[in-house]
């Protein structure tokens, strides 16, 4: 009998917790899905169910081989995918999650680029910078900044972004440039509260660990105000350089503190499964994943400018 098949009436009846339920969902009768079961135990010689006259449950060596073979079941369903949508052109509606900053600079764009070259995908795309529940809020995927939690999301890395203080060059000659950590308790700091701890400022050089506890006359949950702030001589603020790349290569900003090392973050692609996976969330998490390799435009400012001092 076909052994696939087979498999995927055992994972059936495991869930379903009979033959008929099993039969219904397959599509089979029972009597073949019964046929199906009976050939798969007499190939392994052992019982995978304990039968009674309501519900079939799992032998010991059936829940052994039932979490084989989930994993073998959708490996090879999806080896099957790829081959056959390896010629499809993606179609349908694409649902995706960003933060307002990273969506707005380099999402958009790029998905300006992706509809061009596959007009049949429509796009929903949703900006803000809380921490969403793409399987609960039907995304397909998400990009995100920042540590990832724990979760059986699949994440694909596209690029880092680096924390960076930085301030105006006419509030650090009215205030003067920050020599060490410490001397931004002295200083009008603007503060992020989607940050893990907003007020604590990390630094790191060699073995040394100092944590500064700021504050100023702004907090906000969203980095494009507090970068709009520091611009106009406001403060100084501690945001990822895809956000402030542009304004430390042209002078605008000052980066501060640049001996002492601040947080490298990761950029990723989360989505649900590997298993399943649409061709229009592969193709959009490869093109990114393009759009991204090497060196980002918004790390070039380091070869333009030197720091405003932090010895």
């Amino acid at each position: 009998m076909d052994t696939l098949l087979s498999l995927r009436v055992f994972l059936r009846i495991a869930d379903e917790g009979g033959l008929s339920a099993a039969g219904e969902k397959l599509g089979l009768s029972r009597a073949l899905v019964s046929k199906h079961l009976g050939a798969l135990e007499n190939r392994l010689g052992t019982r995978l169910f304990h039968r009674t006259t309501r519900r079939l449950s799992l032998t010991e060596s059936g829940r052994a081989f039932y979490d084989r073979c989930v994993q073998a079941v959708g490996d090879v369903e999806e080896a099957m995918r790829c081959a056959s949508d390896s010629g499809a052109r993606p179609r349908g509606t694409l649902r995706i999650n960003s933060a307002h900053a990273f969506g707005r600079r380099y999402v958009a764009p790029a998905l300006a680029e992706y509809l061009k070259r596959y007009p049949e995908v429509t796009v929903d795309l949703i900006l803000n910078d809380r921490l969403v529940d793409i399987v609960e809020e039907g995304f397909d995927l998400a990009v995100r900044i920042g540590r990832l939690e724990e979760s059986t999301l699949i994440a694909r890395r596209l690029a880092s972004t680096q924390l960076v203080v930085c301030g105006s060059p006419a509030y650090l000659r009215r205030h003067g440039v920050p020599a060490q950590p410490q001397d931004l308790e002295r200083h009008n700091c603007l503060v992020y509260t989607y940050a893990a701890e907003p007020s604590i400022w990390t630094f790191q050089r060699g073995q040394d660990t100092l944590r500064v506890r700021v504050g100023g006359c702004l907090r906000a949950n969203d980095g494009d105000t507090l970068m709009h702030i520091a611009l106009a001589d406001q403060g100084l603020a501690l945001l990822p350089t895809f956000l402030v790349g542009e304004a430390l290569a042209d002078g605008r900003l000052l980066p501060v503190l640049a001996d002492w090392e601040t947080e490298q973050i990761g950029i990723h692609a989360v989505y649900p499964s590997r298993r399943h996976l649409s061709t229009k969330v592969r193709t959009f998490v490869d093109f990114l994943a393009e759009r991204f390799e090497g060196l980002p435009a918004w790390e070039t400012w380091r070869e333009l400018r030197l720091p405003a001092g932090g010895g």
